[in-house]
């Protein structure tokens, strides 16, 4: 197996996005990650594309044929494949891209993820995503992906995981970042008084707690490791890529104050690496939800059982404590475009390992990782990355 460097990255801004399409999103992220690689296009022979949910969101299929063709792929017959497994779309669209590069079947690829979510109403948009959970054992019973997080939240504070100032305190901590990261759909930072005054969506996660429905896309080049200084000078080398799966509906868990998947695919990611969780510097953790992104500090080893909200209350995880978490602003700031947010993720790691993130840049990080959820938990992919 061959060793994947990370070339080119490329965003567009998240939010609402009225000007611009599907595809028109889709282009732009994909073709900024084409200049940052030094790629006139001709060199790629691979593309994997991140998305949940575009044959509702905006009536169009077929959507790895899509972006081929209006990136000009499809005239040298460049094979294009759409990837999909709910907020986890964009994550496993990197990770096979990384074992496409690494066996050897490829060796430029392109990973695109992209949503465009904001031209549908919210009563369709919640519809859609509450389509990621088990739609015979909870959709249909009247349990929304919202009310699914909330019982998560609710006994995790019951059996004193956390406190629901602590949890409130992962969203204060996403705006603090967002508020520095120029492409982010909210750059404005909050204090814990917002979140806990903020109006209920699901007992007890208020509006602060729960991330935005948003457009928007990203991308990343790939290519051996060995090839990648024929195209920059900063590569980042892909450490290792590792997915786990779990029930699809929450009631069949044991427990549901961990998500076991993600500690299954975090124990292989850093095994793969050959590093331990202490070793990393920045990570970007899934925070669809403030209790996801606490229950990912803890079930990703960075913090024990029951001390991740102290430490994020305790500012540990700002830019310049323990560990620098989702300095992009995560889901709940940089915004939630559900294919686009798991390589959104690859992007801001990226960064930081280069020294491009200006003002939340992470002095000397060595290793990243990012995080990526489908459904309560179901599919997790964590990637971790190496500066070199």
């Amino acid at each position: 197996m061959r060793d994947v460097a990370i070339i080119g990255i490329g965003t567009t801004k998240f939010g609402e996005i009225w000007d611009a399409s599907f595809r028109d999103l889709g282009i732009e992220a994909g073709l900024k990650a084409m200049h940052d690689a030094n790629l006139t296009g001709s060199e790629v022979d691979g593309m994997f594309i991140g998305n949940m949910s575009s044959g509702r969101f905006i009536n169009q299929h077929h959507i790895g044929a899509l972006i081929a063709d209006y990136a000009g792929m499809a005239s040298r017959n460049v094979p294009a494949t759409r990837i999909e497994a709910a907020g986890a779309s964009g994550g496993i669209a990197f990770r096979q891209a990384v074992m496409a590069v690494a066996s050897g079947m490829n060796d430029i690829v392109i990973v695109g993820g992209a949503e465009k979510m904001t031209d549908v109403t919210d009563e369709a948009t919640n519809s859609i995503l509450d389509s990621a959970t088990d739609q015979q054992w909870e959709a249909t019973m009247g349990v929304t992906f919202a009310s699914l997080n909330a019982m998560i939240a609710r006994r995790c504070i019951h059996e004193k995981i956390v406190t629901r100032e602590e949890m409130a305190s992962m969203a204060v901590n996403s705006h603090a970042h967002g508020a520095l990261n120029p492409d982010a759909q909210f750059r404005k930072a909050i204090d814990l008084n917002t979140v806990l005054k903020a109006s209920m969506v699901a007992d007890p996660l208020g509006m602060f707690d729960c991330a935005p429905i948003s457009d928007g896309a990203s991308a990343v080049v790939l290519c051996p490791l060995d090839m990648a200084k024929k195209y920059t000078d900063r590569p980042v080398k892909v450490a290792s890529s590792a997915q786990a799966s779990d029930t699809l509906a929450l009631f069949q868990r044991k427990n549901i104050t961990t998500f076991d998947a993600t500690v299954a695919a975090a124990k292989q990611a850093y095994s793969l690496a050959k590093i331990e969780a202490k070793d990393i510097a920045v990570a970007e953790v899934h925070d669809h939800f403030t209790i996801e992104g606490i229950l990912a500090l803890q079930d990703l080893g960075l913090f024990k059982r029951g001390e991740a909200g102290k430490a994020v209350m305790d500012g540990q995880v700002m830019v310049g404590g323990k560990v620098a978490v989702n300095t992009s602003g995560g889901l709940k700031a940089r915004g939630h475009p559900i294919g686009a947010t798991g390589v959104a993720q690859i992007v801001e790691i990226t960064k930081q390992l280069r020294g491009d993130a200006d003002k939340r840049q992470v002095p000397n990080a060595k290793y990243g990782l990012a995080q990526n959820v489908g459904g309560t938990g179901s599919a997790v992919v964590v990637s971790i990355m190496e500066a070199i």
